[in-house]
């Protein structure tokens, strides 16, 4: 198989105690599985929440709702982790919707319900499932100064996000950066950092899990903790192919191409970040199926009654933390992410989860994602050319991130494309790369 030249070649000093393919135990990959879910449950949920509430879903139809996309994404990432024929990275990749395609099934939504939103995830995932099949030439444009940009971006672009979690919430939420959520961030930080650091075996390759646990725990007396969600759930609840229709419609279809681009974009840098973390010489096949399962976990959602699924950047941070690479374990992920969607109480624990709590494990996680870019920066000579490319994808890419405003007048479709630090980051260190004269 020929391997993307962009990629660090495998350290023989790797840190690493699993390696992709390995197979921990499976009292302990239950464990390492379920801290990949507490890293990525939260973001899975919260779409499907917030265009409900946009578009005026009733309380049934929102339930059936997030249970159908925590299915979904499990069985999307199932798909991706485990591979079935040319489908799937066989990467230890978590899957699930994202806010790329938030403002696009709102705008659909709004007019067409939801079988108009299936409709256009079910269409939309062509586009993906068609440049699986162009994969090499889609390579030759991310050479390492992209790559390592890209990847870069993707943990400093989402470090606001687990800044605001430890916070508790979003910039003016009552008790926003308040004393008590800060101090449940920090000791879960270094609950975290004792574990990863001097604890042997699983306290060490499961630091996460434990400082989530004891930061579930330390927020009980914090009167942090409201279990009404969990008592409210309902015990099971199977998924039903279009249970509520399906509606087809270029005009859906149309405002929904430019989020898969854009996703598409996202997926690759994903899944060379995965394979820069898990130290493996990732091969043109393997990115190529990578896609092939976002489009394919996107056709399925649209039949299954979910958003479009892709790849999360959340987890990437997981593997040089826990030194966990092992797709075995998020096959497992997959699986429980799916019994979560079919037991509706399951997914309710963990949706209760305090943001501190998840703040203080993900301001780690995003920032080892940055120290990844940062390692596989350092194979690009820093000749002035390549300077450039990454100061303006720097500049830009965080600028977009940290004032999304700059985008207030831009017309909607332009800013649907440009919202995300990760894509205007990546657009740009793809464009200058190509048009800047190559050094001799």
């Amino acid at each position: 198989m020929e391997t993307v030249n962009s990629n660090t070649k495998a350290q023989t000093n790797s840190e690493l105690r699993y390696k992709i393919n390995d197979k921990p135990p499976i009292k302990m990959a239950i464990p390492l599985a379920l801290q990949n879910i507490f890293a990525a449950f939260s973001g899975i949920v919260a779409v499907p929440l917030v265009v409900g509430n946009a578009i005026g879903l009733p309380m049934e139809q929102m339930a059936f709702f997030v249970n159908a996309t925590l299915f979904m994404a499990g069985l999307a990432t199932f798909i991706q982790a485990y591979g079935i024929g040319p489908i799937g990275s066989r990467l230890p990749c978590i899957m699930g919707t994202d806010f790329t395609f938030a403002g696009p099934s709102i705008a659909v939504g709004s007019t067409m319900g939801l079988p108009g939103i299936f409709g256009a995830t079910l269409l939309g995932s062509f586009v993906e499932i068609i440049l699986s099949r162009f994969i090499k030439p889609l390579m030759k444009i991310f050479p390492p100064v992209v790559t390592g940009t890209v990847v870069s971006l993707i943990g400093l672009t989402l470090l606001p996000v687990s800044i605001d979690w430890a916070a508790g919430g979003q910039v003016g939420a009552e008790g926003y950066a308040s004393l008590e959520n800060l101090f449940l961030a920090g000791i879960v930080m270094i609950i975290i950092i004792l574990f990863n650091q001097y604890g042997k075996g699983f306290l060490s390759a499961g630091a996460i899990l434990l400082g989530i646990i004891a930061g579930y725990i330390i927020s009980i007396p914090m009167g942090m903790l409201d279990i009404t969600p969990v008592k409210d759930a309902a015990w099971i609840a199977f998924p039903t192919p279009f249970k509520y229709g399906i509606d087809f419609s270029w005009t859906a279809l149309l405002a929904f191409i430019p989020a898969y681009l854009v996703t598409t974009v996202e997926s690759i840098g994903d899944l060379m970040a995965v394979g820069e973390a898990s130290n493996h010489k990732i091969t043109h096949d393997e990115l190529a199926g990578g896609l092939l399962a976002d489009g394919t976990g996107s056709f399925l959602a649209g039949i299954f009654n979910a958003g479009p699924n892709t790849s999360f950047s959340q987890n990437v941070g997981i593997i040089p933390i826990t030194g966990v690479a092992s797709r075995f374990v998020v096959v497992i992920a997959g699986i429980i992410l799916m019994l979560s969607g079919i037991f509706p109480k399951l997914g309710a624990l963990v949706s209760i989860m305090p943001d501190p709590v998840l703040g203080g494990a993900g301001i780690m996680m995003f920032g080892m994602i940055a120290v990844g870019g940062i390692k596989t920066l350092k194979k690009v000579r820093f000749t002035r050319r390549n300077s450039l490319v990454i100061a303006i994808s720097m500049g830009l890419g965080l600028a977009v991130a940290f004032r999304p405003e700059l985008l207030n007048n831009f017309h909607e479709k332009l800013a649907i494309i440009f919202h995300s630090g990760i894509t205007t980051g990546t657009l740009a260190a793809i464009v200058l790369n190509l048009i800047l004269p190559k050094d001799k």
